[in-house]
């Protein structure tokens, strides 16, 4: 056996992936303190709104989409762990409807005590996931770092008639979900050696999995709002198109799609910080209905590395949207609806 193939790479950090992320709660503490920006009328998404990426205005005709991620080993292949960090970096440009066009490296890693060899794996790993997108490597940079960490920024362009913000929903929209959730638990059931290879393989594949199809599909359809699901769990982004668009949202428990033996290994105890985390932020904004219990309150607030994209469509047109997804390979489900009611708030119900 080689040296990289001893490594657990997820034992290197105490959290992985977006689970790795200061909570909500605690950054938005740290950003109230902070200056208000001088006004630029060219900024058409900055920090209002909590979106995925900044957008700038270049032209009538063109905008650049910023935006950058880095965390600790998600998994412990390394070549995998780089796939998952490209794609969830990636997700933010398709989240906002643009194409993903030049990429930098982020990497933090302790070159004197680990094989070089795991390095040149997980950039491998992302160059690979950054020409399937499309787009190029430019560069990057490295430090020498006791925890290994790595992600991408990335720059995108934009129309700025056709940008998609997290804060567009209209009532009456209908809430698509491309991947399933759990993946938080999953992994840190990883770390605890929970799962079987098969079972890895599963959740490797959804993280690494790139949001460009259910981009592309989504392009020619009435989409009012979009974000991708990440580190703040499916509520923690939900809350944000709540009370960016001024909608209420409904979801409905059992539309939403969850990976195989996230509840038994929940129930076992094995939901991370950052879940916990986010549930705690979001509670007083929504009402669960009295037949979901503590585990079901944390799947949905689970969180997600590299997740799917929250979808708020016309709903004359959901249904031909969903169809559309799902032909193109993607794992869509339609979970829920936006209302006049309660903006800014929450309801789950289970049916």
């Amino acid at each position: 056996m080689s040296s990289t193939e001893k490594i657990k790479l997820t034992s290197l950090s105490s959290k992985g992936g977006c689970g790795c992320k200061i909570g909500p709660a605690d950054l938005a503490q740290v950003l109230r303190g902070l200056p208000q920006a001088v006004p630029d009328p060219r900024l058409l998404v900055g920090l209002d709104t909590s979106d995925d990426a900044g957008v700038y205005q270049l032209t009538d005709e063109l905008a650049i989409v910023q935006t950058l991620d880095f965390f600790t080993p998600i998994v412990d292949d390394a070549y995998s762990f780089g796939q998952i960090a490209a794609a969830n970096a990636i997700s933010d440009i398709y989240a906002m409807g643009a194409k993903p066009l030049t990429v930098l490296n982020i990497v933090a890693f302790p070159i004197s005590t680990l094989d070089k060899q795991i390095l040149t794996d997980i950039l491998r790993g992302a160059a690979d996931k950054v020409q399937e997108a499309g787009a190029t490597l430019v560069g990057g940079h490295s430090i020498d770092d006791k925890e290994p960490k790595f992600g991408l920024a990335v720059t995108g362009i934009v129309h700025p008639d056709k940008v998609r913000t997290n804060a567009g929903a209209k009532p009456g929209n209908r809430l698509i979900l491309t991947k399933p959730i759990g993946v938080g638990i999953l992994t840190t059931s990883i770390k605890n050696g929970q799962l079987d290879q098969a079972e890895i393989d599963r959740v490797t594949s959804v993280m690494a999995t790139l949001n460009k199809k259910a981009a592309e599909t989504m392009e020619s359809y009435p989409v009012h709002a979009c974000t991708d699901v990440t580190g703040f769990g499916l509520l923690g982004h939900a809350m944000e198109m709540a009370k960016g668009s001024h909608v209420g949202i409904k979801l409905y428990r059992d539309r939403v799609p969850v990976l195989p033996r996230v509840r038994e290994l929940a129930e076992k105890g094995f939901v991370p910080g950052g879940t916990k985390n986010n549930f705690n932020h979001v509670k007083d904004s929504v009402s669960f209905s009295d037949r979901l219990d503590q585990i079901d309150q944390w799947i949905l607030c689970d969180a997600v590395t590299s997740g799917g994209l929250l979808i708020a469509v016309e709903a004359d047109q959901a249904d031909s949207l969903l169809q559309a997804l799902v032909a193109a390979g993607v794992e869509a489900s339609e979970i829920g609806e936006t209302t006049s009611d309660r903006p800014g708030l929450i309801l789950v119900e289970a049916e």
